[in-house]
């Protein structure tokens, strides 16, 4: 009691000092004697009185890894490329809780007008500054939300997954393959860029997720969607002649969602990540052969690790001429009112978003193109 005590008290900041004192107290009657809940109250209330000064992790990697609950491995790694003051901010960020990010289903009609019927819904919600689709709810009940979203007017998801999206940039009319489609987040994203028009072959080996993907489309008026059971390092000859663009959102260690799946950082290993990167590879090689000369393979993780990012693009270009990287510029486009955060370059045609400077989830993303004969 006293430990959990003590931590409301000198790390939390939204649980009143009176508050801490008193429901370390009554935990401690619960499990122990009075002379106990004595203790546990004197000893609170004199660090409430006076409380410790924490520094922020020092400029030791172990240091910023117990203040911010990170391993040291992960910690080390991020200070070596971002510095001590980025990675304070990408540890404190990865331990906020996210925001309710939601995209506005813009075949209902303009992202005006759907925020709008959101409103008289009763989900009230705030414009994303990063993307005109973009939203995040502000208050709403829950009947609120179940009836907006059966009703297909929004979809849960991160303003980074919906970045990855715009960059892939799809056109009404065209061929566009997801290659590790999974439910549907994305493919049906691409599907509202497209304006329902063209053909979107979405990929999965794992038949439940189709299933969701289907569920999707039928809620939210896409049409343009075919989910096939193809593993996406085999997707060469999927689409006669090749699509005009090719999404890779490839498995990856996840270590980009921390705000959303902490236990992922105490699970994995440095050494997993090599492994990872190789499936990563093996997925974009084999994607590769589904794009048409002049079109377009978009690589995305949900990872800001070198392995797992600029590496796989890197050894990519290297065993692959016939394709070369394309400039990322004005992404994330913005709303049209204040400029948006730019994403990091990391390497040709590659960049970055962090939870700390986007308040997103962490990808990075590459753009390359087939050259033409």
């Amino acid at each position: 009691m006293l430990r959990i005590g003590a931590y409301q008290l000198l790390f939390l900041d939204r649980v009143p000092p009176s508050a801490a004192c008193s429901q370390a107290v009554e935990l401690a009657k619960q499990v122990g004697h009075p002379g106990t809940a004595r203790l546990v109250n004197a000893v609170l209330r004199r660090i409430a009185a006076s409380p410790i000064a924490i520094p922020d992790g020092g400029a030791a990697p172990e240091g910023i890894a117990l203040r911010h609950s990170h391993p040291v491995w992960l910690v080390g790694r991020w200070m070596e490329r971002f510095g001590s003051d980025e990675t304070r901010a990408l540890c404190r960020a990865n331990n906020a809780a996210p925001p309710s990010a939601i995209r506005l289903n813009t075949l209902r009609g303009t992202p005006e007008s759907v925020a709008d019927a959101l409103e008289r819904l009763g989900v009230r919600a705030v414009r994303s500054a990063l993307l005109p689709e973009g939203a995040r709810i502000v208050s709403a009940s829950p009947d609120a939300r179940r009836a907006a979203y059966a009703g297909g007017w929004y979809s849960p998801q991160d303003e980074g997954s919906m970045l990855v999206g715009r960059l892939v940039a799809p056109l009404p009319g065209e061929t566009v393959i997801d290659a590790c489609a999974g439910s549907g987040g994305k493919t049906i994203h691409l599907a509202a860029l497209m304006e329902n028009q063209g053909r979107i072959l979405a990929c999965d080996t794992v038949p439940a997720k189709l299933d969701a993907l289907a569920r999707q489309c039928a809620r939210t008026g896409v049409r343009i969607v075919d989910p096939r059971p193809i593993a996406a390092a085999r997707l060469e000859g999927a689409v006669p002649g090749g699509a005009d663009r090719v999404l890779v959102d490839a498995p990856c260690s996840g270590l980009g969602v921390l705000r959303r799946r902490p236990e992922i950082k105490w699970r994995l290993r440095p050494e997993d990540l090599p492994g990872l990167a190789a499936r990563q590879l093996e997925i974009l090689e084999g994607a590769a052969g589904a794009v048409r000369p002049g079109g377009t393979l978009v690589l995305a993780v949900c990872s800001l690790e070198p392995e797992e990012g600029p590496e796989v693009a890197a050894r990519f270009l290297g065993a692959h001429a016939g394709f070369e990287p394309v400039p990322i510029t004005g992404w994330p486009p913005g709303t049209g009112g204040a400029p948006a955060p730019a994403a990091l370059p990391a390497g040709p045609g590659a960049a970055l978003l962090t939870p700390h400077r986007h308040d997103t989830d962490g990808f990075f993303v590459a753009v390359f193109r087939r050259r033409t004969p």
